[in-house]
């Protein structure tokens, strides 16, 4: 099944592509929506930002700089959207796809995505914008999906080196899409654009550029992609139990473990990846805030700083990850993800001190930074998954009747490894606004700080799993 990795690898890099050039662009995006539409004080924006500066006003007045610390705060509410909407939709695409097939069901989410960048390009105002988020959290399927079609097609022996083709695409696209996006950010529309008679979003050309990767993306699965639901069942049905026996024990697609235990080990890995993402993914938004604020970078910058992070990733995944997963182990790798981060997160929180005392050593800070959390990047949520995916249900044969057995419901791929994925998205809905939130109530020194505390915590608390061997 060789030619289906590739085929699922290629649609990631694709898909991932299209949703990493607007990364950058965020700050400005809501700058230029405030500006725009400052004048309206009963438009949705200013409703938006008058909640905002109130709820902020509760806890924390700046002296300067008011106006920019709400647009941090509203840039986390923006990213928690589509993070809610994939917290709450995760589950049911997973068992859709355990009902119809993965490719039925991810071709009916790429028409969702193609559609939510339809509206992103015609987005004048910040209700708009919204809506394409919102679109687009309902519909996005492609990393869990093809977590799903990859566990379909590998044995548990080769699960976790194939799972390592979605970490790398992760950190590919965080090359490339950042500083294409801030690059195109920057072009004029084309002429041809311009004589449509419609108003389109400042970002429009690489809105435009999405939607074309989206749609070179869903015409791809349609002629490449096969159905991969059951494959491996249906070919093991065609086997004698005999051979099925000994092609078990060889390599090891009946787990180890008792169903009970295999359902308890998934929930706390569910439970670790929600912890994890909910501390990282606040420093992931903030980051671009951080640099925003203190060192009033642009988009060029920004986005060099993510594609920078996502360089360093894509070298461990190819050069490290995959090649010493099955030997230090799936949970273990992931404690040495977190561990990077508590140490990337002390180096944020020392960063501001030296801002204005020191730009030198402020920028060496956020360099090691960077790096940390690129080894964060390359191994933490690839390791947590691939975990996960091999405590689900294989397909498997009646000994006596040949026929297939039945998955058990809380283990069946689809359906658990959508489970896994919603707690991450909880994660992420929830960290954004709790960093943005702590950000201008105590500053990026402590909230950086505390964050530090507690991802130190998780990693000493993920003792048991880094020990548990993954069948």
């Amino acid at each position: 099944m060789a030619k289906v990795e590739t085929i699922v690898f290629l649609s990631l890099v694709l898909d991932l592509f299209a949703f990493t050039i607007p990364l950058p662009l965020f700050p400005r995006l809501i700058e230029w929506y405030t500006l725009r539409e400052s004048s309206d004080p009963n438009g949705f924006l200013s409703l938006t930002l008058r909640s905002v500066s109130y709820i902020r006003g509760l806890f924390y007045s700046p002296s300067v700089h008011s106006r920019r610390w709400d647009i941090v705060l509203l840039g986390g509410f923006m990213g928690s959207v589509f993070s809610t909407l994939q917290f709450i939709v995760s589950p049911k695409i997973g068992s859709l796809s355990d009902k119809y097939g993965r490719k039925r069901i991810l071709l009916l989410t790429m028409i969702g995505n193609i559609l939510s960048a339809v509206v992103w390009i015609q987005s004048t105002s910040f209700a708009s914008y919204m809506l394409s988020r919102v679109i687009g959290g309902l519909s996005e399927g492609n990393v869990q999906l093809a977590i799903a079609i990859l566990s379909d097609v590998t044995s548990q022996a080769t699960r976790s080196k194939a799972l390592a083709h979605v970490g790398i695409a992760f950190a590919i696209c965080f090359c490339i899409g950042p500083p294409i996006g801030a690059f195109f950010a920057t072009r004029p529309l084309p002429s041809a654009m311009q004589t449509w008679g419609i108003d389109l979003n400042i970002y429009a050309v690489p809105a435009t550029l999405t939607l074309v990767l989206l749609v070179a993306e869903t015409l791809f699965l349609v002629v490449a992609l096969p159905e991969t639901r059951n494959v491996g069942e249906k070919a093991k049905a065609d086997v004698s139990h005999t051979k099925h026996d000994k092609k078990a024990t060889d390599n090891g697609s009946a787990p180890k473990r008792d169903v009970p235990s295999r359902i308890r080990l998934l929930k706390s890995l569910q439970r670790f990846h929600f912890l994890f993402l909910a501390l990282f993914s606040g420093v992931e938004f903030t980051l671009t805030f951080l640099t925003f604020d203190l060192l009033d970078w642009n988009n060029t910058q920004n986005g060099k700083l993510i594609g920078s992070i996502g360089i360093i990733s894509a070298l461990l995944q190819g050069g490290y990850v995959r090649r010493s997963m099955s030997k230090v182990g799936e949970g273990n790798m992931a404690k040495r993800g977190v561990s990077s981060c508590a140490v990337a997160l002390v180096l944020l929180a020392l960063l501001p001190n030296f801002v204005n005392s020191n730009t030198a050593v402020a920028m060496k800070l956020l360099q090691g930074a960077a790096v940390c959390m690129a080894f964060t990047s390359a191994t933490v949520v690839n390791s947590l998954t691939a975990f996960a995916s091999l405590q689900c249900d294989e397909p498997r044969v009646d000994e006596v009747s040949g026929k297939p057995i039945a998955e058990h419901p809380d283990l069946a791929k689809g359906k658990a490894l959508g489970h896994f994925r919603s707690a991450g998205q909880l994660g992420r809905a929830i960290g954004p606004i709790l960093a943005c939130a702590s950000y201008w109530t105590v500053g990026p020194a402590y909230t950086y700080g505390i964050s530090a505390f507690l991802m130190f915590g998780l990693s000493f608390g993920m003792r048991r799993v880094a020990s548990t061997k993954s069948m």
